[in-house]
């Protein structure tokens, strides 16, 4: 089944917004996908907590005597209740102990285990906004003080350092919308459920609009629309490229993600079991393409966190959030274990909470917050709450309200890009832009904390 382009966009009754790409895109497609899943190449798996998450309720700084019932009345966990961290200061909230999976090590905390959970304190960055829109921005932009810039930091990754004439699905948000860290030029897909990633219409009907890329590039024999983009260039006319190069994109990562979906239904390994709701179905989801896919990073939100009232101090609102995550870490940690040396799982959040709980039995934007670093190559433990590195009197060590930041965000993905993917570190200034800059001017926010072997 040949198409044209009119037959294109008529076909599936398709839009830009509804597939989340960018139809305006001037990346230049030359030739078929080849990565093919299990190839050795490093993954990432990033959750956003929107909202603002409590890093003093998280991750405990139990050795702090500011954390008491006089700053946080109905807050305040006490240490019998609280997870042992094993460093002597830090504990983790209860509900969290399902992620002890991972962290569990004999060296760290005297129990058996893997040993590959990194818990980063104090992340922060300087000239901390307590706006939502501001600083989610500027964690998925990577430039603080610039909330109009559109383009992702983990967008920029990508774009610099894999060849999306390779793999035209590498990476995409799990999401009904796109995520501003996926964000920029070239077409990444934001899909909320694969199978309604394709046209409408039956199975059969859409595999022959999808059809087939030519058999040498840009030759005459495709067909449908990988044939028609893939296919011979009409030149001559404004944009005519842009149009070819972003349709061959989109049918192609249509093409992969209906061939994942077809595989039939996911069934999750090693007794990995997701926790309930959409956050739960989003990670299995994630999941299930790391598996069926060659997508190497995928993100999906979590909301929820702005905790100003009733927050909770196990049991609530809070607390909820916490187990969600933790289940999700566990069940990824399980399910994706033919990878797990490959993978790393991070966290991230726009700001903590204030230190002393409000009078709405909640807690108010703050300034610095808890990431959780996960994945075969990391190594445990606790960073940046430890007796060494956090005095008495820490939790009101910025405007006598919030945690103070004891390293910048953006050093913690330079590290992930730098020791996990192996990114050369010339790149970090295309990727985080005035990096060297920014590290030169504050070196102690952009030491790296050495969380990954």
């Amino acid at each position: 089944m040949i198409l044209n382009r009119r037959d294109f966009f008529k076909a599936g009754c398709v839009t830009s917004a509804a597939l989340g790409l960018n139809l305006f895109s001037p990346t230049i497609f030359k030739r078929r996908l080849i990565a093919q899943p299990g190839d050795g190449k490093k993954k990432m798996i990033f959750i956003f907590q929107r909202g603002g998450n409590d890093g003093v309720n998280t991750v405990i700084p139990r050795g702090d005597a500011q954390y008491n019932t006089s700053n946080r009345p109905t807050l305040f966990i006490p240490e019998a209740q609280s997870i042992d961290l094993g460093n002597g200061f830090a504990q983790l909230h209860p509900m969290m102990d399902p992620i002890m999976e991972i962290y569990n090590n004999s060296a760290l905390n005297g129990v058996d285990g893997p040993g590959n959970l990194a818990i980063l304190h104090r992340i922060g960055y300087s000239g901390q906004s307590q706006s939502h829109f501001d600083s989610q921005q500027y964690w998925e932009n990577g430039t603080p003080g610039q909330p109009y810039n559109g383009e992702g930091m983990i967008y920029r990754k990508v774009a610099e350092t894999i060849d999306l004439n390779e793999n035209r699905f590498a990476a995409a948000a799990i999401s009904g919308s796109q995520m501003v860290a996926l964000s920029g030029p070239e077409p990444i897909p934001a899909l909320r459920d694969p199978s309604k990633y394709t046209f409408r219409g039956s199975a059969s009907r859409v595999r022959k609009y999808l059809g087939r890329l030519p058999s040498t590039p840009r030759g005459g024999d495709g067909r449908g629309l990988l044939g028609l983009y893939g296919g011979p260039r009409e030149a001559g006319k404004p944009f005519r490229g842009k149009v070819y190069d972003t349709g061959l994109a989109l049918a192609d990562s249509m093409s992969i993600v209906q061939s994942a979906v077809q595989q039939g239904a996911y069934t999750p390994e090693n007794g990995a079991v997701y926790p309930g709701g959409s956050f739960g179905e989003k990670l299995e989801t994630v999941a299930m393409l790391m598996k069926r896919t060659p997508v190497q990073i995928l993100g999906v939100n979590i909301g929820g966190w702005d905790t100003h009232t009733r927050q909770g101090q196990i049991y609530g609102n809070h607390g909820n959030l916490l187990q969600n995550v933790a289940e999700g870490y566990r069940a990824l940690y399980r399910d994706l274990q033919s990878m797990w040396d490959e993978l790393v799982i991070v966290t991230m959040t726009e700001f903590g909470r204030t230190s002393k709980e409000n009078g709405s039995l909640g807690t108010d934007h703050a300034y610095a917050c808890v990431v959780f670093v996960a994945g075969g190559g990391v190594k445990g433990g606790v960073y940046n709450c430890d007796a060494t590195t956090w005095r008495s009197g820490d939790m009101f060590s910025e405007r006598d309200r919030y945690v103070r930041r004891r390293t910048d965000f953006r050093a913690v993905f330079a590290e992930i890009f730098t020791q996990h993917f192996g990114d050369d570190p010339a790149l970090l200034d295309s990727i985080i832009p005035g990096y060297s800059s920014l590290a030169r001017q504050r070196p102690s926010d952009y030491r790296y904390l050495n969380f990954l072997a």
